[in-house]
């Protein structure tokens, strides 16, 4: 397994001890799997693909994939689940004035329905009210000079021209990324780019109370295909996130996206990816006649989803030209102490740079 060099913040820093109460506490870092729990998963993985999507079908869920993501958005607009609290833990960069502080945010949950069982237990709240509460933000702290953001605005042939720090959210859904950033952030030369191919999601970002017109644009755009209609320019971009968006999409088209990036990327620039991994409860929960191919699947809502292993994560993206700097695999068990169940969850988080030199 390829780890950043040096120790990595824990989510959380709760380890599950040897004959301790799992349901002690709603969720434990860093488990690990014996062989016959990854064994009994690879099983019921192979079972659940006996009977698959057909073609005009899985045609269908793609060409129509704009179409299945404005009814998810239009539907769940009002259902708010946990702040991502973790998002500068482990992407210090996005805020980097601001490291390890935390942060008040008014975010969804955008591209991973399956995490709502978990993530809106009281339980969960609770634990991590303490430590919002009793550090404010030094960002509060600070006023966003917005008089400098109207005069960098000023005589731009594109938007964003005269920032010296953009950042690019692919698949931002209703902005959860974007709204914690412009708010830790308040140095007026950052500029965060947000796209999704929801129109719907990208209206509901616009529509936000927390939207800052100078500092954000929001566009629709299907990433798979020809960026040239994006407002940034090529070698513009310091920061690009995937967050819960590549599984979204066509593993055929994944590797485009890559190249996408890294065309419109600055050398030395980062590319910060957090999605789904092999075995996560939401793959074990797929059941047959819903598998497209393999390891990608469609929900009944129409939207679909793939699970990565760190192999392809590695491939996709070094494939294009980006070198690798992490990619871990994290593994939560979350529990729901009211009806006694488990969950495990599979994350892979990875971290690519565009060299300098080519």
């Amino acid at each position: 397994m390829t780890r950043e060099e040096g120790k990595r913040p824990q989510f959380g820093g709760r380890v599950l001890g040897e004959g301790e109460d799992v349901f002690k506490h709603n969720a434990w870092d860093n488990v690990e799997w014996d062989e016959g729990q990854e064994e009994a998963a690879a099983a019921a993985i192979k079972e659940a693909a006996d009977i698959r999507v057909s073609e005009d079908a899985a045609e269908g869920y793609e060409k129509k994939a704009d179409e299945y993501w404005d009814t998810f958005y239009g539907i769940h607009q009002n259902r708010f689940f946990k702040d991502r609290n973790w998002l500068f833990t482990e992407f210090p960069d996005l805020a980097p004035k601001y490291r390890g502080a935390p942060v008040r945010v008014y975010t969804k949950n955008t591209k991973d329905p399956d995490l709502a069982l978990a993530e809106e237990s009281a339980e969960n709240k609770e634990e991590n009210s303490d430590e919002v509460e009793g550090n404010k933000c030094d960002a509060e702290l600070d006023i966003l000079d917005r008089s400098k953001v109207e005069e960098l605005r000023t005589g731009e042939e594109w938007f964003g021209e005269n920032s010296h720090y953009r950042v690019l959210e692919v698949g931002c859904g209703t902005g959860s990324t974007v709204y914690p950033i412009l708010e830790v952030n308040t140095e007026p030369g950052l500029m965060v780019y947000c796209c999704d191919l929801s129109k719907t999601a990208v209206n509901l970002v616009k529509e936000h109370k927390e939207f800052s017109q100078k500092r954000c644009f929001s566009f629709v755009c299907d990433v798979t295909k020809d960026w040239s209609e994006a407002p940034f320019k090529p070698e513009s971009l310091d920061i690009v996130t995937l967050i819960f968006v590549l599984s979204a999409i066509h593993p055929e088209k994944m590797r485009n996206i890559a190249n996408q990036i890294f065309k419109y990327m600055k050398p030395g620039g980062q590319v910060f990816f957090r999605d789904y991994g092999r075995y996560d409860m939401a793959q074990l929960r797929f059941k047959k006649g819903r598998c497209i191919q393999d390891n990608f699947y469609v929900r009944g809502d129409g939207t679909r989803c793939y699970f990565f292993t760190q192999e392809e994560i590695t491939d996709i993206f070094t494939s294009q030209g980006f070198n690798q700097t992490q990619n871990i695999v994290d593994r939560r068990l979350q529990v729901n102490r009211g009806k006694k169940l488990k969950m495990y969850r599979v994350w892979i988080q990875a971290k690519f740079v565009k060299p300098i030199s080519s």
